[in-house]
């Protein structure tokens, strides 16, 4: 009797698994494990958000698993070690894990290979829908511009999603840990776990995402981004579930899932780009402890930002377009770093992803792969135009709840100046005098091709 290991990593999920679908299909027992790793602690990764979720979202594959059988062994340690360890325990012919792309998945893979050795199995198209290095242009080893890289995407032939397996032999008396549990920061999360995230797709609708995902009141989006992360549903079945709706919107959020694939493909060939600037400006950040602090507490006096910023503070997460505005306020008219408010944002989001979350704001900065990188988007005119009611500044800044239409996002201008909320941290006008003094020229208006891309 031949028995396989599946490590599930960001794969916590039955269906479209190929870590799990070949372990099934290559041994008559096999027994998932989930190893809580300190390293991620001391990586700083260990945000109680996402904690919390990923505590729920490993309770939810459990049950999915005892379902058919089988059952998650939870153990704590170093993951490469646990894994060796158990299987030597169990004489397991084979250990099937996800391939990551981020620097810490790439040093994990290959202290399991020195572990494991041949028994390692390492399965792309787990994370995304296409591989990272599955499409290259000529002479290099990924691509930088998001243009040429759907073009080439879209030519890529994806594999049919795998079908959940309906039976899973587990051996019992498999002593393991607990789940990690953890406390929450925001107010209210997600339902976690493949059942919600695979209920929340049946019940959300692509046709008018195409229309409404800038729109900050409306909030069409598909809040899907938690699951994609975790790898409650798979990118690759998100994209045929797409294509089987069709129409404008399913075209338009395929789109975003492709963005995503980007993401991971530049991280997977730059790994660096999670803390260091993809192309250098020869820019100088300014320091300013006190307008970070203002930022990060939604407390800037302008209130379309710091809406933005309450929103992730209560909830884990972020409107699409908030998460543009707020990145754009931070890097291009506070000109603070970068880093600071992509730190921020892995504190808080409970879809907060190296790959996503770095590239996105190294997007926003002008220091990643967006080809306009002296693109400023002004806060006001954005407002005006993705919360023309001001419903979402009302529905995350109760101070200015009062105040009618578009006049919230102007509360300087009023004669009585509402009371408990600040004047605006820099004059209206400062973003483009500022940026000027940093060698940037002028104010680019945003074309809204893209919402900060990756499905907020």
């Amino acid at each position: 009797m031949t028995l396989a290991v599946v490590l599930f990593t960001q794969d916590l999920r039955l269906h479209d698994n190929p870590a799990l679908h070949a372990a099934r299909a290559g041994a008559d027992q096999v027994v998932p494990l989930f190893v809580a790793d300190p390293a991620v602690a001391r990586a700083g990764f260990d945000a109680p958000n996402r904690a919390a979720f990923l505590a729920g979202c490993l309770a939810d594959l459990d049950a999915g698993l005892r379902r058919i059988g089988g059952s998650l062994l939870v153990r704590e340690g170093d993951t490469a070690e646990q894994a060796a360890k158990l299987a030597a325990e169990l004489g397991a012919a084979s250990v099937h894990v996800a391939a990551g792309v981020s620097a810490y998945a790439r040093r994990r893979e290959q202290r399991l290979r020195r572990a494991l050795g041949g028994r390692l199995h390492v399965h792309e198209g787990s994370l995304t829908a296409v591989p990272p290095g599955a499409v290259t242009p000529a002479g290099r080893d990924h691509y930088a511009v998001f243009t040429p890289y759907h073009r080439a995407w879209q030519e890529v032939r994806r594999r049919t999603p795998l079908p959940a397996p309906r039976a899973l032999h587990t051996p019992e008396g498999l002593r393991g840990a607990p789940i990690p549990a953890a406390t929450p920061t925001a107010r209210v999360l997600p339902a976690p776990g493949e059942s919600a995230a695979r209920r929340n797709w049946q019940h959300w609708h692509t046709d008018s995402y195409a229309d409404l995902h800038d729109d900050l009141a409306a909030d069409g989006t598909s809040h899907l981004s938690p699951y994609l992360h975790f790898g409650c549903l798979s990118a690759n079945e998100l994209v045929h579930l797409a294509g089987q709706r069709g129409g404008t919107g399913a075209e338009a959020f395929v789109r975003q899932l492709v963005w995503r694939d980007f993401h991971h493909q530049v991280l997977a060939a730059r790994p660096a780009a999670a803390h260091a600037d993809y192309r250098s400006r020869q820019d100088s950040w300014r320091t300013d402890p006190e307008e970070f602090d203002a930022w990060r507490t939604g407390r800037t006096g302008f209130p379309i930002i710091d809406a933005g910023l309450r929103q992730l503070a209560e909830t884990g997460w972020m409107h699409n377009r908030a998460r543009l505005l707020t990145a754009s306020f931070l890097a291009k008219s506070l000109y603070l770093d970068w880093r600071l408010g992509a730190r921020h944002f892995l504190h808080h989001l409970v879809d907060g992803d190296v790959a996503n979350n770095q590239l996105n704001w190294q997007w926003v900065a002008g220091t990643g792969t967006d080809t306009r990188p002296n693109r400023i988007l002004n806060p006001l005119t954005q407002a005006d135009r993705y919360d023309p009611d001001g419903a979402y500044v009302r529905r995350w800044v109760p101070e200015l709840a009062d105040l009618p239409g578009r006049s919230i996002h102007r509360p300087w201008q009023l004669r009585h100046r509402p009371a408990g909320y600040p004047a605006p941290l820099i004059a209206p006008d400062a973003t483009a005098r500022r940026l000027r003094a940093a060698r940037l020229e002028g104010e680019e208006r945003e074309r809204g091709q893209e919402s900060l891309p990756g499905l907020g």
